[in-house]
């Protein structure tokens, strides 16, 4: 019985040196860390097939504050490195799916992610920042969405965009500028090279550094209140943003002729658009603050918004939301509970294109339209650094309703699964 108490001690001194390292490695500017990010996933009914996998990804990660270390003022250094291992894929694998289903899924790799400098200026007011980038990080983005796996870069940019754009488990090489002339306000944009390349065959590694692609602009106007310390009301952060990729981009439905890709006279060639672009809103909205909480204590609100234009997107809108309760039990202050949606609407024109095909094949199939998800988790704190995630979530529509591979006239079906996610902070 006394192994239970001298364990706990030993933990505990273990952890007071470990933070007393990093306090002096953080003097001397230098920071790191590890996170372990590991789950279990199975789906219960539904998809194209039932069954578990198992999924893991280690992000290191090193920043260095370059003033502290060489005196060079107001410039930084940042790099993290993946390593993602997996047995199979919940979406892809699974459900053939659209929508996010797990943040940390990719093919098993070890990728160079993010690798940059900044500079900041004005009393830290202005900052460049420049390397391979990961749009995700500071675009597009929800805070108080995080405690859900399925918060991730949205369907609409990563099914739009060339390899899913900038973004996990693809960064590329770009340039940030970023502007905050009150503490309340701040204004973002963003040139990156705009294809990635695709993670599996042409950049596995994370090191091709291409810039010879059509590029991505992006840009973001965001307003922060009641974040100061001693603010009482409800805190929130609002997010205007909009993009642009200045590549080509193929028609879903009309060839160059003007026919449908169905129709057998059909030349085969997409019509071609140059560029393709969306706009976007975000909101992390605090509803009930505890007396003495901070921003993101309580219960909250959030919702992203998009839209992008029919004729040469898969997905032509989008919408997602949810709730996250926060520090709500006494004896439980680090747990979070949380609920949420995505919806991906699949745009007109591929939508015109199925029912073309059932028109010239005369083979009814299902007509896509929209896939929608639903996810509930419980974060819960079991010590300093390390969460566990049991969850569920529901796929109406998976792949946006698409055929079943072995019954093409049927839709793959609605589906359940669970899980539990482990995440591990050192």
């Amino acid at each position: 019985m006394a192994a239970g108490p001298a364990s706990a001690e030993t933990l505990t001194a273990e952890d007071d040196r470990l933070a007393k390292a990093r306090a002096a490695l953080q003097e001397r500017g230098l920071s790191f860390s590890l996170v372990y990010t590991s789950e279990v996933l199975g789906n219960v009914s539904g998809g194209v097939r039932r069954g578990a996998i198992y999924a893991g990804k280690l992000n290191a990660s090193v920043s260095a504050d370059l003033d502290k270390l060489f005196g060079w003022e107001g410039l930084t250094f940042y790099g993290n490195v993946f390593q993602i291992h997996r047995t199979g894929g919940m979406r892809d694998d699974h459900f053939h799916g659209m929508v996010t289903i797990s943040n940390i899924e990719a093919l098993p790799s070890t990728r160079l992610s993010e690798l940059w400098l900044e500079r900041k200026f004005f009393d830290n007011r202005f900052s460049v920042r420049f390397g391979q980038l990961a749009a995700d990080e500071e675009f597009f983005f929800s805070d108080y969405s995080l405690p859900l796996i399925s918060s991730d870069w949205p369907t609409i940019t990563s099914l739009n965009l060339p390899a899913g754009g900038p973004a996990y488990p693809l960064a590329t090489p770009g340039v940030r500028f970023k502007f905050d002339p009150t503490p309340q306000w701040s204004m973002l944009f963003a040139v990156f090279n705009g294809n990635p390349g695709p993670e599996g065959s042409v950049n596995r590694t994370g090191t091709n550094f291409r810039v010879n692609d059509p590029p991505l602009a992006i840009g973001e106007i965001q307003h922060r209140y009641n974040h100061a310390k001693g603010d009482r009301g409800l805190a929130g952060i609002v997010r205007l943003g909009a993009w642009h990729h200045f590549g080509k981009f193929d028609d879903p439905r009309f060839d160059t002729l003007g026919l449908s890709r169905a129709n057998p006279l059909s030349s085969g060639l997409a019509r071609q658009f140059r560029g393709t672009n969306g706009i976007y809103g975000v909101i992390d909205q605090q509803l009930y603050r505890p007396e003495g909480g901070g921003p993101d204590s309580g219960i909250g609100f959030f919702g992203r918004i998009s839209a992008s234009p029919s004729d040469r997107s898969v997905i032509s809108f989008y919408m997602d939301g949810g709730l996250v309760f926060s520090g709500l039990s006494a004896s439980r202050p680090a747990d979070k509970f949380s609920m949420g949606f995505i919806y991906a609407k699949v745009s007109n024109q591929l939508r015109a294109l199925d029912r073309d095909t059932v028109l010239f094949s005369g083979i009814e199939h299902p007509v896509r339209n929209y896939e929608l998800t639903f996810e509930f988790n419980y974060q819960i704190q079991m010590r300093t650094g390390w969460t566990l995630q049991p969850l569920v979530q529901y796929i109406v529509h998976p792949g946006g309703h698409i055929p079943n591979r072995n019954a093409t006239a049927q839709p793959i079906r609605n589906g359940a699964l669970f899980g539990l996610r482990s995440t591990m902070t050192f």
